[in-house]
Formats: structure tokens, sequence, C-alpha cells
């Protein structure tokens, strides 16, 4: 299945996450030989444990809702966290990364969902962040593009409009934000059940994981 799904994203140059949450290190390091380099994790110190016995060029991704204090076990060695969902966490990531002396990539998280349950910031609480004063003076964190979740639901042309809104909130804050910063590209949207439709529309990353690893 990992072929599979790879030599589809190779059509739009998209990304695989490999969303390893609750699996042993064994299925991951099957995964690892068959060449897959990125693994994403939702629960920090499930992150932190397989980070220390596993292969060290695995690239990691937190991808789960972050709690500040917890960001301090994994900002050592994370190389992206996709869940940025507040001016706090920003803060926290950015004093942390300071401690390790690295500039820490994030995508901050849209709430494209209809769903309650979902977290993340609205588009125009997205504007008033990246314009403020306090996240000009950030300067260990990198905002490399958004992350955003689609409803759970079977209406294939809900949850497309749901990505086309992450991809318009993309551009948007692309041209009034990060116009000179080529490092502003990623859309991180699209999961075992929708990722074809992300894909479609414009995803540069896909968090997959029950469809890789069977369900959990």
């Amino acid at each position: 299945m990992l072929q599979q799904i790879l030599a589809e994203l190779a059509e739009t140059n998209t990304r695989l996450v490999a969303v390893s949450k609750t699996k042993p290190v064994e299925q991951i390091l099957d995964m690892y030989h068959q060449g897959q380099r990125i693994f994403g994790e939702n629960r920090v110190q499930e992150l932190v444990e397989k980070q220390a016995t596993l292969p060290k060029d695995i690239e990691w991704h937190a991808i789960g809702h972050l709690q500040t204090n917890k960001v301090k076990y994994i900002c050592s060695f994370v190389s992206l966290i996709h869940s940025v969902d507040s001016l706090k966490l920003l803060r926290e990531i950015n004093k942390q990364a300071v401690r390790n002396e690295r500039v820490i990539d994030c995508l901050l998280q849209i709430k494209i969902a209809a769903e309650d349950s979902k977290f993340g910031l609205s588009q125009a609480d997205a504007k008033t962040l990246l314009g403020s004063e306090a996240f000009s003076q950030l300067q260990n964190v990198r905002i490399v593009g958004l992350m955003g979740m689609a409803t759970f639901t079977d209406n294939i042309d809900q949850v497309r409009g749901e990505f086309q809104h992450l991809k318009t909130c993309f551009e948007e804050l692309k041209t009034t934000f990060f116009s000179e910063q080529a490092d502003f590209k990623e859309i991180s949207m699209g999961m075992s059940g929708d990722y074809r439709i992300a894909q479609e529309e414009g995803s540069t990353m896909v968090r997959i994981g029950s469809l890789l690893f069977g369900a959990r």
C-alpha cells in the first residue's frame, strides 16, 4: 500500500506523512526500510519515545493538538509542528527553540471543518496573529504554511469546499505576509479517507495512518 500511495502522490509532488500513532516500532521500521522517512505523531510522549529508539534520519512531525507545557520535550528534534493554533503556543515554541539554538518550522492550523471538536484559527485570527508586533519578535519560529482538517463526512462536496477554503486562505496569507518568502509553501491537508480530494485541491503534504498501518 505504501508504494501505491507514494506513486499516486508523486503525480502532484505531494509528500506523505505516515501517521504512526499507537503503532509499534517494528511497523515503523518496516515502512522505513521501504524508503519512508517522514512520520507524524499525535502524542508528545509517544513521539519522544519513538524518536529515541528509531533511526536518526527520520523526519518527525508533531501533528496533534499541542499543549504549551509539552513543547519542551520535542523542540530539540522535531522537524515540523503542524498544529499551531495560538500566539501563546508560538511563543513557547520560540522560547524552546532559542534554548535549543534552532529555528523550528511550523504550520498554522486553520479551522475549516464544521465540527466544534476541531481546533484551529479562523482566517481573520491568522491575519491578526501574523500582523501583530508580538509575532514579529519571534525569531526562532518559521511559519512555512497552513494545516487543516476537513469535516468527517461522506459529503465529498463539503470536504472539497473546505479544502478549497484552506487553499484560498493560504494564497491570501502568502500574498499579504509571505510574498518574499519561498519557505511559505506547505498546505498540510488530507488524511486516509480524503487525501485524493486534498491532492486535487493543492495539498503539498497528506497525513495518512490507517490506510498504511491498518485500523487502530
